[in-house]
């Protein structure tokens, strides 16, 4: 006999059992219901039948005990139905995803910088042993705080001297939203101002980007570069030039670089898709003096001590040097990035080749660059007479 789980006098009949009672929503999609012995909530499971595999995959829902009872059902079928298309269109794998690691761990499958940032905040966090059926708000809000309340490292001198600063609003929204993108993979969101609600927790601090409003013309870059050192001088000339991360201009080797026709292949990007472009000469000429005589395994941009460039050895020297030529003290390796990639907007440049370029997407140019675009439009125009 066919069991009404959406009916709460029936859910609260039923016995307890180590089967699940299952409620058929429609051909290979079921959401079943285990009641509790101690009395509880009771827990809630989809059941889905996975053509390629020829067996039902389940997946657990959790209690909905934040919910009212007669809206615990829909919460259930909503999420049972999602996880049905997933199967039936091959999006779910057989591993078992039972923990917030586990769903960090596959959706960092392809993403090395996000892998990154789990090592760093989420791995060595309590949160990741925490069962993704039972994730709650509280959770991700107390994750949170402990994410804004560690400091961020600025630099560490050869003597030990760790030299730290309050984590900027924009690197706290970067990573929170990495691990957001993570759980949604996985998870549906919860029902909004309940504990279930997990998203709430992760939403973005408003106007956080606001350095990336900064601004620094080709004068003023031209300064930068007489008060750079020299050993950092040819890394931030070569961020003056092309619109990359400054962690993916750090991973290039001169293997990278293909001196008879200009091209570049960057490998190690933010995406994780390898890309090749065609430099322009003054790149070129820069590319091709770093990369002489070196090994093709060999950083392109090598430090002094032979080491390649990263986060924690480039903050001081483009610190010092914005310093040396008084330019605004919020000038960092991404407000060069910031600096080109408005200088080949305002060129008139299509925005899709930008984001090629620069690594991104076209949508994220057109968000924060889009009205540069227009400008540039708008002058070309201006210029049109009869």
């Amino acid at each position: 006999m066919a069991i009404d789980l959406s009916k709460v006098s029936v859910r609260e009949a039923l016995k307890s059992q180590r089967e699940p009672h299952w409620h058929r929503l429609r051909t290979g999609c079921f959401v079943g219901f285990r009641p509790s012995k101690r009395g509880g909530a009771g827990s809630w499971i989809a059941r889905a039948y996975d053509e390629d595999a020829r067996k039902y995959q389940l997946k657990a829902l959790g209690d909905f005990g934040a919910l009212a009872g007669n809206e615990r059902f829909a919460a259930a079928k909503r999420e049972a139905e999602a996880f049905a298309e997933q199967v039936e269109t091959g999006g779910v794998v057989e591993a078992k995803l039972e923990t917030v690691r586990d769903a960090c761990k596959a959706y960092a499958e392809t993403r090395p910088e996000a892998e990154a940032r789990f090592k760093r905040y989420v791995y060595g966090d309590p949160l990741a042993k925490v069962k993704l059926a039972k994730l709650r708000k509280r959770h991700l809000a107390e994750w949170r705080k402990r994410l804004e309340e560690m400091p961020a490292l600025v630099s560490r001198r050869k003597g030990g001297e760790r030299k730290v600063r309050d984590r900027a609003p924009a690197t706290i929204n970067r990573d929170m939203a990495v691990l957001r993108a993570a759980l949604s993979k996985v998870i549906a969101h919860g029902t909004p101002k309940t504990e279930a609600a997990w998203q709430e927790a992760l939403q973005a601090i408003p106007n956080a980007d606001r350095q990336r409003t900064l601004y620094l013309d080709r004068t003023q870059r031209r300064k930068l570069l007489d008060h750079a050192s020299a050993e950092a001088a040819p890394f931030i000339r070569a961020l003056c030039l092309l619109p990359f991360r400054p962690g993916a201009m750090a991973k290039l080797t001169a293997g990278d670089f293909d001196k008879r026709t200009s091209e570049l292949t960057i490998g190690k990007d933010k995406t994780g898709k390898p890309r090749r472009i065609q430099v322009s000469p003054d790149a070129a000429a820069l590319l091709a003096a770093q990369a002489k005589d070196k090994l093709p395994g060999a950083s392109l941009f090598m430090r002094s001590n032979g080491k390649a460039w990263d986060k924690n050895s480039w903050k001081l020297p483009i610190a010092d040097a914005v310093k040396a030529a008084d330019l605004p003290a919020g000038a960092t390796a991404y407000t060069l990035r910031h600096s080109t990639i408005t200088d080949l907007v305002s060129a008139g440049l299509p925005l899709l080749t930008i984001a090629q370029i620069s690594g991104t997407s076209a949508e994220m140019i057109e968000r924060h660059y889009g009205h540069l675009a227009s400008d540039a439009a708008l002058k070309a125009l201006g210029a049109l007479t009869l």
